[in-house]
């Protein structure tokens, strides 16, 4: 055996014997086992969430469109403005089954489901403030009860109960009245639905019921000659009568005797009693709510007296 044979064979010997496990570079190196040279794959990254693109919440926008075209056509149009914000309110039934059933519920889409009501329901409040100043107290009184409530309730459930508690989760030991009102989805979609029923029938009173709103001007009877009364259809141009056809004035003459009024005293009669009841349960909320921080504010301060007197 030559000396070049000699000098190849052990070489050729580490082949075969890493053979199943290392190979021979092409200038010669051996590589380790390849079991050691598996590559692990790369992470995933996990693909962030956006939720202000989740079903519910992209609702709540058609809510917000929804409810500002209705102001829009609130002064004037009253059967637009009506559709339009009575689709608003029944679409909030919706985002919630959408919340469910996507498994989408979130503390953003329950904020803004909760602001989206408020907003809307003291938008139409106002609307009929300025429609019957007589009753504008009022009003005012129910937009206060009703913010002023549902924001303790919610303050205090997120302070008292955890960032992670919904404000529908009441305990029936705390209140039995309001246990039952977010306990059950059918009870508060009727409150809710008949609470705003009846501001829209008072707001399409504005628009038929000279009774409750003197402001609406019948014509005048067997009138013959031109009168400058508003509402009388002897005078030939209402716009010689306001400057401006955004004037109180003009808009009086444009909404009187724009509806009949039998049906908007229907919806008016039969959700009174829900309406009433409906605030009946903002007190209760306001009230439950404002002694459940009274509560936490106790034991905070029992608890800073414990410290003071340990550390004294």
């Amino acid at each position: 055996m030559s000396v070049k044979a000699r000098r190849q064979k052990p070489t050729a010997a580490v082949s075969d014997d890493n053979d199943s496990s290392s190979s021979i570079t092409g200038n010669g190196a051996i590589r380790g086992p390849a079991s050691k040279q598996t590559l692990h794959p790369p992470i995933a990254k996990e693909q962030e969430e956006n939720v202000f693109l989740f079903y519910p919440n992209l609702i709540g926008y058609v809510r917000i469109i929804l409810a500002v075209s209705s102001l829009y056509y609130m002064p004037l149009h009253p059967r637009t403005c009506s559709f339009l914000y009575s689709v608003s309110c029944l679409l909030d039934a919706l985002d919630g089954l959408a919340a469910r059933h996507f498994e989408q519920s979130t503390t953003f889409g329950a904020v803004l489901d909760m602001v989206t009501d408020r907003c809307t329901t003291a938008c139409l409040l106002v609307f009929l403030s300025s429609a019957w100043p007589r009753w504008a107290i009022l009003f005012q009184s129910l937009i206060s009860l009703d913010m002023a409530s549902h924001y303790m309730h919610m303050y205090a459930t997120l302070t008292m109960g955890g960032s992670g508690q919904s404000h529908k989760k009441v305990d029936s030991k705390r209140s039995w009245i309001l246990y039952q009102y977010y306990h059950s989805r059918t009870v508060l979609f009727i409150c809710c639905a008949l609470n705003e029923l009846f501001f829209i029938g008072l707001y399409l009173l504005s628009f038929s019921s000279p009774m409750l709103s003197p402001s609406l001007l019948q014509p005048l009877p067997d009138l013959q000659l031109s009168s400058a009364q508003p509402g009388s259809p002897a005078h030939p141009i209402p716009s010689t009568l306001f400057a401006s056809p955004w004037s109180a004035g003009a808009l009086e003459l444009a909404r009187a005797n724009k509806l009949d009024s039998f049906w908007p005293w229907v919806i008016t009669g039969i959700s009174a009693p829900v309406m009433a009841l409906k605030q009946f349960i903002n007190v209760v909320q306001l009230v439950k709510a404002s002694r459940w921080l009274a509560e936490g504010d106790i034991a905070t301060r029992k608890a800073a007296r414990l410290r003071k007197g340990k550390n004294a």
